[in-house]
């Protein structure tokens, strides 16, 4: 067993390609390095900043951790706070992040070796 402590875990920049609007930050909490199974981060969106649209080739829960957010699919978009679980299909197109008035965290779990295709430029 090991008890992982959020506030002890580095922030590191997560920006890249597939974030846009602004900083987004991640905690990595479970990984290759300590499970077979699981990928775990709290990735942290400042006001207005989101992924692009993208899917996964695993299953994705997101546990709404901190201030509000909005959870997309081509059909659906959805307002989310503290304490809401969203349940994304594998290969659901979708994308997540803050609103533009509020910063958003939520905790990401992923199959161990899910891949991300971005399908916004």
């Amino acid at each position: 067993m090991k008890v992982i402590k959020m506030s002890q875990v580095r922030r590191t920049s997560a920006d890249g390609p597939l974030f846009t609007g602004g900083p987004v930050t991640r905690q990595e909490l479970v990984g290759a390095d300590n499970s077979k199974f699981f990928n775990i981060a709290n990735v942290h969106f400042s006001k207005g900043s989101r992924n692009k649209l993208h899917t996964h080739s695993s299953d994705q829960v997101l546990l709404v951790t901190e201030g509000t957010g909005i959870v997309a699919t081509d059909s659906a978009e959805h307002t989310v706070t503290v304490g809401d679980i969203i349940h994304i299909q594998a290969g659901e197109k979708h994308w997540h992040g803050a609103t533009k008035t509020s910063t958003f965290s939520h905790i990401t779990v992923t199959q161990l070796n899910s891949k991300t295709e971005q399908l916004e430029p």
